[in-house]
Parts: structure tokens; sequence; C-alpha cells
């Protein structure tokens, strides 16, 4: 019962599937709710409604962010900023009101925990999964709007999550596909990654995530999702957190590409992790293969039992907690969806970094032609419309890696201002090609969605995220 507890698997479909009910009858503490579990609202709160019904004190998580990393609206585009424009903006009450509205409409659905924020602190501009998922660059700042939006989201008894713990903001390698390294000395990571964590802890967050990190300073040996120094001497013992640690999810290269998913289960309930994330499209069989696999670890003597039977009484009372906020706390009868009231438009653009020659040429009076420059997806975003191709209100010729430069130029009409759109612009040799090539051309305005290099030099106009809101407000920015 006890291993069980600590598993938060995936699964596939719109329906709860027999196994999954079955499990959460016997214990299982909960499940993580993906792209492919979501069609619309009234689905959504079905599902749920069938998951505690099975156990009501299952915890049901999703990754809503609020911004390019969005399940409630993985098929439209988040109406939310995101991260990195919320830091630019500046300002913590807005934080704390996208966070509370993110937390109403995830309370209206019945998800009783949203993994997020990302309180990393994106100090590698050429970092490919964190970028506007980041408040920025400083870790203070990042720590004050963590904290407000955390605050925001647990004010509607949501239980948020920071991660990814101790901080993934300084790797140029995704944990999905990687086992990133952060070389950083102990206190450069005290003075850059732990601040927002800290200011999280002491928002009173519920849980937070582990990364599947190496951090060679503080642990040598292991990833941080396994690691006892990182997990229990440094997040428990010297920051003090008392709630549920949270493992990203074990299916991901960082964690299980060399041991398999049943093992890394093992090593992370015994570095510290409570209540594991195992991935997107787990079965019957993998959670019997995880149980049986740490019912044996404790029977070795590998894994001590009192570490399993901690985690497993933090994720009940977790789950505990939350059944009782579901019942205290309803949304507003007036809850206006996708709505934050005083974010407007005007104000979301007043976060972008827009040059004076851009500026100039949003004034032009010629007819524009959109080109969308699509890199391969962020695998934590998915493959979501973004940006002004979101909003319905302008047709783009879509550019993928196999065009050359030349097509590329060859698609823009004559007499035309062409204005094209990609994400993390910099980090893209074919990306870089087809902009220089249309500079070559002539006129152009160059917008960067992503995250971008310090010198601008393939933006234009950077927007720091990509969300169908930014899209709205970079489309009222040009005048179209």
């Amino acid at each position: 019962m006890s291993a069980l507890r600590t598993l938060m698997p995936g699964f596939v479909g719109l329906d709860l599937p027999d196994w999954v009910a079955r499990r959460l009858r016997e214990g299982m503490g909960g499940v993580c709710l993906f792209v492919d579990n979501v069609d619309n609202p009234e689905q959504l709160r079905a599902l749920t409604d069938a998951i505690y019904e099975a156990n009501p004190h299952a915890v049901v998580s999703i990754d809503e962010e609020g911004g390019d990393v969005s399940r409630l609206y993985q098929h439209s585009g988040s109406p939310f900023p995101g991260n990195a424009v919320l830091g630019r903006l500046d300002d913590a009450d807005t934080s704390f009101r996208v966070g509370e509205q993110v937390g109403w409409e995830l309370r209206r659905v019945g998800v009783s925990l949203t993994l997020a924020p990302d309180v990393d602190v994106n100090s590698n501009p050429n970092n490919p999964v964190i970028g506007v998922r980041s408040f920025g660059t400083d870790p203070e700042q990042v720590g004050v709007h963590g904290a407000a939006w955390t605050r925001g989201v647990q004010s509607t008894g949501v239980a948020a999550n920071a991660k990814h713990f101790p901080g993934h903001g300084d790797t140029a390698q995704d944990s999905h596909v990687d086992l990133p390294s952060i070389d950083a000395d102990p206190a450069t990571l005290r003075a850059r990654e732990l601040p927002p964590f800290a200011a999280a802890i002491a928002a009173g967050i519920d849980t937070i995530m582990s990364s599947h990190i190496m951090v060679p300073s503080l642990d040598p040996a292991v990833p941080a999702t396994f690691s006892k120094p990182i997990l229990q001497d440094l997040l428990r013992d010297e920051m003090g957190f008392d709630g549920v640690i949270v493992s990203d999810a074990l299916d991901m290269k960082g964690a299980s590409g060399e041991v398999g998913i049943a093992r890394a289960a093992v090593l992370a309930i015994d570095g510290g992790c409570d209540l594991l994330c195992i991935g997107t499209k787990n079965t019957d069989a993998q959670m019997g293969e995880i149980v049986a696999a740490i019912d044996a670890a404790v029977s070795s003597g590998e894994l001590a039992s009192d570490r399993l039977a901690d985690a497993a009484r933090r994720v009940e009372s977790l789950g505990s907690t939350l059944a009782n906020r579901r019942s205290a706390l309803q949304p507003p009868v007036d809850l206006e969806l996708g709505k934050v009231p005083g974010l407007t438009t005007e104000v979301v653009a007043s976060a972008f970094a827009v040059t004076d020659a851009a500026r100039e040429l949003i004034e032009d009076p010629r007819p524009v032609a959109w080109l969308q420059l699509q890199p391969a997806f962020n695998i934590a975003v998915g493959p979501a419309p973004w940006g002004p191709f979101a909003t319905g209100r302008v047709e783009a010729s879509a550019v993928g890696s196999s065009m050359n430069a030349a097509t590329l130029v060859d698609r823009v009409p004559e007499g035309a201002l062409p204005i094209v759109v990609g994400k993390d612009n910099h980090r893209h040799e074919w990306i870089r090609d087809a902009i220089d090539a249309l500079r070559a051309r002539g006129d152009v305005i160059v917008v960067d969605m992503g995250w971008p290099d310090e010198s601008l030099a393939y933006a234009d106009i950077a927007t720091f995220g990509a969300s169908r809101l930014v899209g709205d407000a970079l489309l009222d920015l040009i005048g179209q």
C-alpha cells in the first residue's frame, strides 16, 4: 500500500481507464493529466469526478503554467501571458492575479495540483527547455513573482509546485532527452538558483518538483531526483521545506534512460521524493513493476521502510488537505474564463523589447506578409498553436527547417513588408539563415517569441512569450 500511494501515473484517453480506477481504489496516490486527457472543460470535470469517486484523496495534477505550457488551452493557445512577460512587467499583483485566475479555472475542472510555477532562473539564453517559462534572470525578481503566483493559485485551494529544484535554468540540454549538468560552485548555486525556491517556501508552497539534472558541486554521483544531499540535506534540512517533493516525470531520459522507470522510482523515493510523476502513457503492468521494485528494495534493506512510509504519509496528508479545500472553496459564479482584470494587450505589449527601427517600420503603410518560422516543438510545451497564428486574425506562410532561405524569400509578395516570426531565433541556424536572407532582400520586421540572446541580433521585436494573448498583443502593437 505504501509503494502504491507514492505513484502518480499518466494514462491515455479522455475517460478514466478501468485499471486506473482500480489502482486508485487500492490507494494509488493520484494521477497526472496531459493534453491527451483534455478535450473541453465539461469532459475534464467528468474525468476528475470519476477519479475522486475512485479515491477522494487522490492528487489530480496537470501542467498548467499559464503561458506557453498550458494543458487547459493546449488546443487553442493560452489566454495568459506566461512567466517571462510577468517578470518583465514586474508587478507582483499582476502575477498574483494571473495565478489566482489559473487556480479558479483549475478548481472549476477539478484539478487539485498544478505543476507550476517554474521558478528556474533562466541564466543561460541557450536553454532549450526553460526560456520563457522563467520569470527572468534575476534571482530576487524570479522569487518575488514565483511567490506571488504561488499565493494566487493557492488562494483558490489548488496546490502549487515550484520547479525544477535545485534549478534547471543554467542548462543547455533538455532533461526530457538528455541528462543536463550545471557546473557551478555551491556559492553560485546558493546565490542564483536557490533564492526563488526559498521565496516559494516562505509563501507556503505545498509541493516542490525535483529535476533530472546533475549538479556535481552538490552531488557528483546521481541526478537531483535521486540525491539525498540535494533533496534531504539541502531542501529539507537546510531550507526547511516540509511539504511534498514531487519527482519530474520518471519516463524522461534524465531519470530512467540508463536504469528504467521501475529502478528510477526506487532511487527517487530513496533520494527524498514523495510523489512520483511516472509519465504520460503508463500502464497497469508498469505500476505493478514499480510497486514490486519498491517493495523488493524495502525487503532487501536498500530502501528504508521509514523513508517509504514517510513519503506515503506526506502524499496522504496532501490528498486529504486538497480534498478538504475542494469542498470548502468553489469558483466565483461569475468567473470569466481566460480573463485577468486589467491585463490588456497594451499592458502585455509594454513588456516587449522593440527596436527603434522596428517602431518605424510598424508605421510603414505597405501591406505585410506574415511568415511563421516553426522550430521543433519544445517537449514541455507540446504542439500547441502559438502567437499571432493562434488568434485567427492573420494568415501566415508556415516554414520549417527543411526550407532553404532562397525559397523563403520567394514567398514574400512584391511590395510587401515581411514580418517573420520565430522562437529562440538565435539558437537555430536555419532560422538565422532565413532572417539573414530576408534582411539582404530589404526591409523586414523580425519577431522572436521565445527567449532572445542579449544582443537581440535576431529580434527586432522580442515578446518573451508565445501565448495566444501575447500574439494578440503583438498584432495590436503592429496595428493588424
